[in-house]
Order: C-alpha cells, then structure tokens, then sequence
C-alpha cells in the first residue's frame, strides 16, 4: 500500500530503505545526464578498471548524447600524443569557447553605440568586478583563436591530412580560417579608440577598391552603413561580431567535426601505407578509447592553458584601450590588426585592387581546390618535397609582407618625428611614459652626456622672449642638464640615446633629446620630451653652404611680433630647431593625458 495516494519516492524508501533508494535516485540522475553512465561506470572509468557492465556503458554517450557526437568513441594510439595533432584543432576550439564565455560577459555592460561604447568600455575596466580581467581574457582568447587556427592549418598541410578522403575536412577548415580572422577582425571596431576605429578604416577601405566601382562603393557602404564609420558601421560590426560570424563558425565547426568523426584522424604519415587511408580501421590492441584517457587527457589541457592565460591576462597581457576615436586625428603608422599586416604590406606593393582583393581572393581559391589538385597519394614527407617546400616559401613570404605591413617599412616621417612617435606615441603608452612615477626625479636631462652635469643650448621651453626692434640675435639659452640618476629613468635616457643616434644618424646635425620633468602639483608631473639639432645655412638653390670644409650652421634672428611672440618658426630661422612632445603623469595611473 502506497504512502501517498499516489506512487512516490516515500514507497521506495518504504521498500528499499533511505539510503539505497536514494542512492537509486542519484544513479539513474548520473545515468540520464550521461546519457548511458551510472556512478559505478564513472568509477570504473576513473580508475581505469575495464568496464562491468556489457555492452560498454563507454561507448553509449557517444551514440545517445548530443555533445558526445562530436567525438569518436576510441582513438588510434598513434595519435594520442602531442605528435603529430599536437592539439591544435582542440585548442582552436577551446579558444571559441572561451570567447563565448567572456563575450556574453563583457556583452552585458556594453551598447554598440559611438556615443556610449567608449564610456561602457570604461566602465567595464574601472567599476565592473573582474571587468579588465574578463576583457583581457578575451581579447587574449581572440588573438590565440587566430594563432592556433593558423597553425592548425600548417600543420594539416604539412602532415598531407587533406588528402583523399578529407578533402571537405580541409573545405571546412579553410572557411573556419576565414570566420576566425573576421570575428577578431569584427570585435576589433567595438572599443570604439583611435587603435580600433583607423585599423578598420584601414581593413574597409580595401573593400571601396572592388571592380566595377559601383559594386566597391556598395560594399563600402554596407560594411559601414555610411561612406565613413560611424553609429551604422559600430552596429554593423557588432551584429556581425555576435551573432553572424558565431553562427556561421558553430555550424562549420560541426560539419569539420562530423567529417573528422567520419574519416577518422589521420595517422603519422610514416605509419600509413601510400595509398591507403588506415585510420578507420583500428585494431583493438591499438584502441584507446575517449572515456577515460583521451577525455581525461583533454580536461588536462583545458586546465592547463586556462591557467596560462590566467598567468597571462593577470601579470603579462593587456588589452590596450587608446583615447577616444576621433575621425579628423590620423595617428602616425597605423597598422591593421597583427594577423591582417600581411595585406596591409602588400598594399604598399602597387596597385590596390590587384594587391588588395586579386591576390588574396586568388590565394584563398587556391587553398580551398588545392586538395582536389594535388592528388597525390603518399603523404610521406620524402615524397612531398615540392608541396612542402612551397609550404616554406609561402610561409616567409606572409613573414615578410607582415614586416612590411608595420610601421616600420615603407612610411616614415622625419627623422625627429620618427623619434617621438617611437619613445611617446599617438597611441598606446611607449617608454617615455613608462617609467614609475616615484623615479620620476624632477629635471632636465639630456641624451649627450648621462653622468654629469652640463650647460646645453636650448631653445626657450616658453616662446621667443621680445627683443629691441623686433629682432632677437640669440634665441637660446643656456640650460643645465643634470646627471640621471639611477633606475627607470637611465634606462629609459640610455633607450633615448640609442633611438636618437639610430634615427639621426644622416638625418639630423649633432641631435639631442631632451627629457625634462617638473613637479606641477602633489601627484601631477608634466614631462616635455624634445629633440633638438643644428641647421645648416643654405644658398640660393637650396644646397648647403661649406666653410672650411664644414657645414656652415645657421645663426638665429627671429623676429617678433608686438606680443613678443615669433614670426619666424624655429625650423626656418634658429641655429638650433627643436620638435617634442607635451604629457602628464599621474600618480593615480601612472599615465593620464595626451601629447601635442
């Protein structure tokens, strides 16, 4: 007779005890959560006792459960090791789901608006808890995501995994490529900083360069929602960033998981006889099956890159987040993303269209149809030569045209500009702004002698003081430069001097930096980095005037207004010129202000 007036768990305690019917409950609860493993399987497994029950309870959660679909039941031994997979497709997934996760954090606090986007990222780094460690993170995971997608791809070139019958494995992948390059290309805008906003200026243009005209300027305007960025590009991106692009990457990620499950994985190239495609047919002293090892094994490395980049995001890495975007400021060298340099180096070759949407639109084509091409049937490396080394030669071609893609090939200034961009930059921090500020000793020191103290002409921080008649015949002073002391700041000026000599070196006539700190209230420093050289007179056609087998230098005469104020700039008129920048450090952040 039941307890209640209906069958409940009362009857089974009734019947069977509390203990074991509970336990009864929380078995079955295992069993259907596992889709097929109750609590003693799970011990089993764990200890590595073979299984009790027959069939093998192991192998059902891989027919029965959803998630368990995407992986094989049992594995060839030969590829359980770091060679020759060396866990590159897992760790490219991992990375996805790591973006997931942090995204639909950090989504919470941010709206795709340019009027709100830079504050929310503010917000999100200064008052939401764990808010600067989640965005690390995530831009973390968005850079390995890309790293790790593009050795995966080497890898699979490289070993002859493409080959028949993976060629839509390889189909997949390549489209997996392409969605993990625009979905950090995409997040990239969102911050909403001069570093996001002129990198997908830069990454978009190339789009207005597709033949015919029309079809260029429509895509522009679609990607951007107007001929420029603005609130339609912002929502734009974003959409894509969140929703189009995960998608897409979800369903292919499938489909490349699905064909992998179905042809298995690829053996070590040395193991497989030419021709013939083994890795379906596992022989049983060969097997190892997924539950426990290879899951076991794959928790292990999920534990051990989360807490890399833990380490990373908390000691080494941070996302940088540049002042706010400002159409009209073009900071100096520019750059796309890292993983996109390539194309921005080949853009610098000639013509946009053939450098900018030909070649890369051809190369893509080519590594799609490249295994229905190369038919080929051994996968050995001996026999591969031709393939692998042009695997070699394509890989330190992308190397170079990422070299030339920075700022340091291609574009320069001059050199005193180059100087500043270097030490104080546009964006991002630099050196010059880098030094602690209790070692930030107020003074002025200069580059041409570290170790003492010494007079220096120097053009006047404050203007050019007035003069009888409006002409000043000396324009510079005498400034002491004191020794630097030890520490930070040496470091820096010893840095100071390297860059100067670097870049001056038949570009600037006896150059000098100068590094001057004034205290401007407790907690407040102003810092004017100059750099400052002699100019040489020249004659009518523009060529510099030789006396005594010298350079004969310029002498200063300015003149002045009513105000006192020069006419003539330094650069024209001075026997020393000087050019630099203007910042503030702050106690609280240790940097706070931009330079002009």
């Amino acid at each position: 007779m039941s307890v209640l007036p209906f069958p409940s768990f009362l009857d089974d305690i009734k019947e069977k005890g509390f203990r074991k019917a509970v336990f009864e409950v929380v078995d079955n609860t295992v069993e259907r959560i596992t889709a097929g493993m109750n609590i003693q399987d799970i011990r089993e497994a764990l200890r590595g006792d073979p299984p009790s029950r027959r069939p093998n309870p192991r192998l059902t959660p891989h027919a029965d459960a959803f998630w368990m679909h995407m992986r094989p039941s049992y594995y060839h031994q030969a590829v359980t090791g770091i060679y020759p997979t060396f866990r590159l497709g897992f760790l490219s997934t991992y990375f996805f789901v790591l973006e997931i996760i942090t995204g639909l954090f950090l989504m919470v606090f941010y709206t795709p608006s340019p009027e709100a986007a830079y504050t929310n990222m503010i917000n999100i780094l200064t008052n939401v808890p764990l808010g600067q460690f989640m965005r690390d993170l995530h831009r973390l995971g968005a850079e390995g995501m890309v790293l790790f997608v593009a050795l995966h791809t080497i890898r699979t070139f490289a070993t002859g995994s493409y080959k028949k019958p993976r060629q839509f494995t390889w189909f997949s992948g390549m489209f997996l490529m392409l969605f993990t390059l625009f979905l950090s290309f995409s997040g990239y805008l969102l911050p909403w900083d001069q570093l996001a906003f002129w990198a997908v200026t830069i990454g978009t243009s190339m789009a207005e360069a597709a033949p015919p005209e029309i079809v260029g300027t429509n895509v522009n305007l679609l990607l951007r929602g107007a001929p420029d960025i603005g609130a339609g590009g912002l929502l734009r991106f974003y959409l894509l960033h969140v929703f189009l692009l995960p998608m897409l990457t979800a369903i292919f990620l499938g489909v490349h998981y699905y064909k992998v499950i179905l042809h298995g994985h690829s053996l070590p190239p040395r193991l497989e006889e030419i021709g013939q495609d083994t890795a379906k047919r596992v022989p049983l002293d060969k097997r190892v099956y997924f539950t426990p090892d290879v899951g076991t094994t794959e928790m292990l490395w999920i534990a051990v890159t989360t807490f890399i980049c833990v380490i990373m995001v908390i000691w080494f890495f941070h996302a940088p987040l540049e002042s706010h975007a400002n159409p009209q400021v073009t900071p100096l060298h520019t750059t796309a993303p890292w993983y996109f340099l390539w194309l921005q180096g080949m853009l610098k070759l000639g013509d946009k269209i053939l450098f900018g949407l030909v070649i890369p639109t051809g190369l893509l084509g080519a590594f799609i149809i490249w295994p229905y091409l190369e038919v080929g049937k051994s996968r050995r490396y001996a026999h591969r030569r031709l393939g692998l080394s042009l695997m070699c030669g394509f890989c330190f071609v992308m190397f170079l045209l990422t070299y030339a893609g920075t700022g340091k090939w291609g574009v320069a200034t001059s050199a005193d500009q180059e100087i500043a961009q270097e030490l104080a930059p546009m964006e991002g921090i630099g050196p010059a702004r880098a030094i602690p500020f209790e070692e930030m000793t107020a003074g002025t020191y200069c580059t041409d002698d570290l170790d003492k103290d010494h007079p220096l002409p120097l053009v006047d921080w404050n203007g050019v003081p007035p003069a009888a008649n409006g002409v000043l015949p000396n324009v510079t002073k005498p400034v002491t430069c004191q020794a630097v002391p030890e520490g930070a700041l040496r470091e820096f000026m010893q840095e100071y001097l390297h860059t100067v000599e670097s870049w001056g070196s038949g570009h600037l006539i006896n150059p000098v930096g100068i590094y001057r700190i004034e205290d401007i209230q407790p907690g407040l420093k102003r810092v004017d980095m100059r750099i400052i050289w002699n100019l040489p007179e020249i004659d009518a056609n523009k060529q510099p005037i030789l006396e005594n087998g010298q350079l004969k230098m310029q002498t200063a005469e300015y003149k002045v207004d009513e105000q006192g104020n020069p006419i003539d700039t330094p650069r024209t008129a001075g026997a020393v010129t000087s050019t630099g920048k203007t910042f503030f450090i702050s106690r609280a952040s240790e940097y706070q202000g931009g330079g002009h």
